[in-house]
């Protein structure tokens, strides 16, 4: 990790925090259920042990189970970003063959946020099988991308997940696709823990300070750049994704409420349209910015790939159900959101702070200049069509 990124992780909670004092953002006319700017001390400190901890998900969760009172041990390979926590206690080891620095140990909770690999179920019965007696909870961070589909509307974690059948992927296979793995893993905590002892949480696309993969980061990079937008559909489909802050604080929460069960960790509560999440998005900046919404078949039919080449965005007609989660369930065991414009901003924060090769990289892993500029000449040469137009005015 490039020294910039480590300096920013380890101020970004305060930088956020002091944003979070904003007016919270609004979707279709309800407000949302706004995160806590500041962590106040849990009711009772709990010993988490945490797997992993050094990545994306990781430090934003140890700082926050830091800041909330907690005891916090950490067990990784040791191999990247190890000044991140001088003062916590790091357990050394490898998921694949190498535990035994877990052995002889108790905690309260086992927060399982890096079994995200093809080998996810052979990580988690590795880890669980050696915890069993250790943990009295067991918290693992799973994936939207379980389900077998994302047909239904709404959405909710009784959906049925993959499996090797409905995946068609043979059950002696050594490594997993993504979501069949994340499923298999699931169902190895369960087995192993039984649903009393354990938490699965679903998250959509995780987002925010901190996030080199730059899946959303690539909305605020080319809005804050300015001009033409292309912007996907006609700008009501609808998004949900979560903030990295929303959900680690919220499973530290959970592990201090004792809780268990399966939940969908996306937001905000009330699908924002993808307008409406852009138009957030421009607010936090000082781009001079038109938006150009553009057909999703006139997209499609250009090769144009959802969610790949134009991150964040995927239009109904590849699911109905995939950002339309029923989240009555998850905001009344304390799930909030922060605002937006605050996740913006801070992602912009993190991404100004990175090395300049690294920046200029953004807008060419995903959508280039010059492939939205064909995309757009092309939308306008249309028989009909007009130039662009500015934000809100209709052709």
């Amino acid at each position: 990790m490039p020294a910039s990124r480590r300096t920013f992780l380890q101020t970004a909670a305060m930088a956020g925090a002091g944003l979070a004092l904003g007016a919270p953002a609004r979707a279709h006319g309800h407000p949302t259920r706004e995160a806590a700017p500041d962590p106040s001390p849990a009711p009772r400190a709990l010993r988490l042990l945490i797997l992993g901890g050094t990545g994306f998900i990781g430090p934003h969760m140890v700082r926050y189970a830091l800041d909330r009172g907690h005891e916090v041990t950490i067990f990784n390979r040791g191999r990247s970003n190890t000044e991140l926590f001088p003062g916590v206690e790091t357990l050394i080891g490898d998921r694949n063959d190498d535990v035994a620095s877990l052995a002889g140990r108790s905690w309260d909770v086992c927060l399982d946020n890096n079994a995200g690999t093809g080998r996810a179920p052979w990580w988690v019965e590795l880890t669980g099988r050696q915890l069993l007696d250790s943990v009295g909870r067991y918290y693992f961070v799973s994936t939207r991308s379980t389900y077998a589909n994302v047909t239904a509307v709404p959405m909710t974690a009784a959906q049925p997940t993959l499996t090797f059948e409905t995946a068609g992927v043979d059950p002696a296979a050594e490594s997993l696709p993504y979501g069949l793995a994340k499923a298999e893993a699931e169902r190895r905590v369960l087995e192993l823990y039984g649903a009393e002892r354990t938490g699965i949480f679903r998250p959509g696309l995780i987002i925010g300070p901190g996030d080199e993969t730059d899946r959303f980061t690539y909305w605020p990079v080319r809005i804050e750049k300015g001009g033409e937008v292309l912007a996907p559909s006609s700008g009501t489909d609808p998004i949900q994704i979560i903030d990295v802050r929303d959900l680690v604080e919220w499973m530290v929460r959970m592990a201090e409420n004792e809780e268990s069960g399966i939940y969908n960790c996306v937001g905000p509560e009330y699908p924002r349209p993808i307008s409406e999440l852009l138009y957030g998005i421009r607010s936090v900046t000082t781009a001079e910015t038109i938006f150009t919404w553009v057909d999703t078949d006139f997209l499609l039919e250009r090769g144009v790939r959802p969610y790949s080449d134009l991150p964040v965005w995927r239009p109904p007609q590849m699911g109905a159900g995939f950002a339309r989660f029923d989240l009555t369930d998850e905001v009344a065991k304390g799930l909030t959101f922060r605002p937006l414009a605050t996740t913006a901003a801070d992602t912009l924060a993190f991404h100004h702070s990175r090395p300049q090769e690294e920046q200029d990289a953004v807008l060419q892993r995903f959508f280039t200049p010059e492939e939205e500029r064909a995309v757009l000449d092309a939308w306008h040469a249309r028989p009909g069509a007009s130039g662009p137009r500015w934000i809100g005015r209709q052709e």
